[in-house]
């Protein structure tokens, strides 16, 4: 890299390619009093930072920081969720019409109480009548929340 002339402002520099780069007189000396570097150096950096030059040190980190790989929460994380332990809370009255159904079903014409089957305890029964399968579902509804 070889000075040349300044013309207006600006600094002509022959790279070892035989190309010319202008490079601004005013960045060289803001690199040279804030970074405290030689003319040679201040040059150089430029050099480096507009990709005439390569610097090796650089290069090196820019390898690294490559490989690394940053996960911005963007996609889904292959990680299997937990999921909470749901809790079913049944109340006294709704165990006490479950039983009462189920000791009673077999009163019923065509029911026996070998055709009738507890599918979830609290909740469901299933029966056969003259061969027709009935599911009787028991279903407790919330009171409504307050507003």
């Amino acid at each position: 890299m070889k000075p040349r002339p300044k013309i207006g402002g600006v600094m002509l520099y022959t790279l070892d390619n035989g190309k010319v780069v202008t490079i601004p007189d005013d960045e060289i000396e803001n690199s040279i009093i804030k970074l405290e570097l030689s003319r040679n150096e201040a040059i150089h950096l430029w050099l480096e930072d507009n990709d005439y030059e390569e610097n090796e040190e650089q290069a090196l980190l820019d390898e690294k920081a490559k490989k690394v790989k940053i996960q911005h929460g963007a996609g889904a994380i292959d990680k299997e969720k937990v999921r909470k332990e749901r809790i079913v809370k049944v109340s006294d009255e709704k165990k006490e019409l479950f039983e009462s159904i189920l000791k009673n079903l077999d009163r019923t014409d065509g029911v026996y109480r070998e055709d009738i089957t507890v599918l979830k305890e609290n909740k469901l029964i299933s029966c056969v009548i003259n061969g027709k399968i009935f599911k009787i579902d028991i279903i407790e509804t919330r009171p409504p929340k307050k507003k």
